[in-house]
């Protein structure tokens, strides 16, 4: 088994595959901080917008600046979002291309742990945030509640044991509660706590499941397209076999994140 394959970079194909279930978490988190209209916000690691288009629609902010690595991300984000209080720009999270202190609140969704020094990111994240201003981030919990792609890893693991390899839920220790408090506090942030984010994500059929992993975009989908027709085919139909299916024919699954956040120390 060779190196994971993790493109993202194509926003059509991101945004049924995860971007519409980060939303939902999204308005879970700021339910959850409670930051009050009139912030500045930084979204790093933005993607498409899931977090940002959230912030929008629900905190009111006075500004709001989104930065990812991804140029198609970016593009995407900006045409649907970019205006008013919002802008987003091409950046390395590790390096973030604004003043200190600026920001009443840090955000970050689903992405630390494929940054290769998520230390660094975090500490970016409370150098740009005001003293006592609010810091958070969320990442699936992908050994167990992030059903979609659980169930996933689970029927390939069942036909090659082999992809046990991509498994985000082996590969990223990151995405469990312990280790999110210890990398917010080892970079420094006050008054750490974690929670549990849970949300329904319920696909219309069977198809509506499985065409996001023929994308392209993240392990899962890396894997599946790189397969030859006969396994991709297999695999299709061991995952058909495994799903729950309610009486209307949908598939009704759940998704967990672990978010943390806490202070920005004065």
């Amino acid at each position: 088994m060779g190196k994971p394959v993790e493109v993202w970079a194509e926003a059509d194909a991101y945004e049924p595959y995860i971007g519409r279930w980060s939303r939902l978490v999204a308005r879970e988190l700021l339910g959850w901080l409670g930051m009050g209209r009139g912030a500045r916000w930084l979204d790093l690691g933005c993607g498409t917008g899931a977090l940002s288009g959230t912030i929008l629609d629900l905190a009111g902010p006075a500004a709001l600046l989104g930065v990812d690595r991804s140029e198609g991300y970016v593009r995407h984000a900006r045409a649907a979002l970019a205006g008013g209080p919002a802008a987003f720009v091409v950046a390395d999270g590790r390096r973030l291309p604004v003043a200190d202190g600026g920001f009443d609140a840090a955000v970050s969704g689903l992405v630390l742990n494929f940054v290769p020094e998520p230390g660094l990111a975090v500490r970016e994240m409370a150098r740009v945030t005001r003293p006592g201003g609010r810091i958070a981030a969320y990442l699936w919990d992908y050994a167990d509640g992030m059903q979609l792609i659980r169930r996933f890893w689970d029927a390939a693991t069942a036909l090659d044991p082999a992809a046990a390899e991509l498994d985000e839920g082996r590969r990223f220790g990151l995405c469990r509660p312990e280790s999110l408090a210890a990398l917010f506090e080892d970079a420094g942030i006050e008054r750490v706590e974690v929670r549990a984010l849970e949300v329904p994500t319920t696909f219309r059929d069977f198809d509506d499941y499985w065409s996001p992993f023929l994308g392209g975009q993240g392990p899962a989908p890396g894997y599946a397209v790189g397969l030859p027709d006969a396994r991709l085919t297999a695999l299709r139909e061991e995952l058909r076999s495994r799903l729950p299916v309610a009486a209307d024919g949908s598939v009704p699954l759940t998704a967990r994140a672990w978010a943390v956040a806490g202070s920005c120390p004065a």
